[in-house]
């Protein structure tokens, strides 16, 4: 019974006991109460129709702002982020395929020194001694080099043969024998190529995540694991996009921190990752402002594709040229490699592209 009881003539509450004897209420809702107890009437103030904060007693009620209430619903909790997933992937770029990659081998490096993102990866994936790991997506061994050289037992996946050989070239150099190459797509049916669930300890995706549907990859990952998953994905930049360049020709809304994706469709399975960030510098080097601009306009149409409008397009274009002419300068270590088995080129970008990762890791 809500506010103080008061008996006719008399101020003294009311035994709990008498509770029992008590009729149901008729509410009246212009704020009286027709109640009444062994012949008492019981007085009851008027619903208050003043807003939420004020100085009303809390026993009134706003009768008709709880009838005009409308639910909230968050987006947050309520959106299948999977399925917005899948549509942006199919709005903003082709589907990966092993012909494009097998051409691009040639252009990694292999090298037994892992390089500083690969050293920081497997720093935070905390991977014990002797424990084994299923990279997928391994490409030409950045992180199953290293740790074959470290002593773990890696099956290397990859769906480029390309890459594939070129990983056993660096292998066969380095006499690692415990990594073991296997040619496997995200979509393939993992069970039969001989990938089952909690083959071995630790898996990982390196930057490797292009898949249609990322729910669909990170419970496969999770089901091979017996202890523990990590993963790495861009925040915005990647190695064929940049964030800040894309902004200052007019783009902002064309790239997504597609590691948000990943981080609430593990929410909505109950899992909660750990989240840690990878810093990496790329310095891209050309012939000429003519391979240049080329090159930039590759990366307005890969990274706008359907989502931005092609006037929103039309107008990075032009933005382009005067962009190039402020930011391309000589590039005064034109002939070093280049790091990916060429060499530097005549010109370079005045700042360095910043590729910022974000590091996913759940343990089972």
């Amino acid at each position: 019974m809500e506010g103080m009881l008061k008996m006719a003539g008399n101020n003294t509450p009311e035994p709990a006991s008498s509770f029992k004897q008590t009729r149901c209420s008729q509410l009246d809702l212009t704020g009286t109460s027709t109640d009444q107890t062994d012949g008492s009437r019981l007085d009851r103030t008027p619903a208050s129709t003043e807003s939420f904060g004020s100085n009303a007693p809390a026993d009134k009620i706003d009768v008709e702002s709880a009838i005009n209430v409308q639910p909230f619903t968050p987006i947050l909790t309520t959106t299948d982020w999977n399925a917005e997933w899948m549509a942006l992937q199919q709005a903003r770029r082709k589907a990966d395929n092993p012909t494009y990659w097998d051409s691009r081998s040639h252009t990694f490096p292999t090298s037994t020194e892992p390089s500083a993102y690969a050293r920081r990866f497997i720093e935070l994936a905390g991977i014990q001694p002797r424990e084994t790991v299923f990279d997928m997506g391994c490409g030409t061994g950045a992180l199953a080099v290293p740790l074959g050289l470290a002593g773990h037992k890696v099956v290397a996946a990859d769906f480029s043969r390309g890459m594939l050989d070129r990983m056993s070239e660096a292998l066969e150099q380095a006499d690692v024998h415990t990594v073991f190459p296997m040619q496997l797509s995200w979509e393939e049916d993992w069970a039969a190529k001989g990938v089952r669930p909690g083959m071995v300890d630790v898996c990982t995706a390196s930057r490797s995540i292009a898949t249609a549907n990322l729910r669909d990859s990170l419970l496969r990952l999770t089901d091979i694991a017996r202890r523990r998953v990590c993963i790495t994905l861009t925040t915005g930049s990647s190695p064929r996009t940049d964030e800040r360049i894309m902004a200052e020709l007019g783009l902002k809304d064309a790239l997504c921190p597609d590691y948000l994706y990943a981080i609430n469709i593990l929410a909505a399975e109950g899992v909660l990752p750990q989240v840690d960030f990878i810093r990496s510098e790329r310095n891209d080097t050309f012939d000429t402002p003519e391979q240049a601009a080329e090159s930039l306009r590759r990366m307005i149409d890969g990274a706008a594709g359907a989502v931005v409008g092609e006037q929103q397009r039309q107008a990075a274009y032009v933005r382009l040229h005067a962009w190039l002419n402020d930011n391309l300068v000589p590039n005064e270590h034109a002939g070093s490699p280049d790091g990916h088995g060429g060499v530097q080129k005549a010109l370079r970008l005045r700042n360095p592209r910043v590729i910022t990762w974000a590091f996913i890791a759940w343990d089972k």
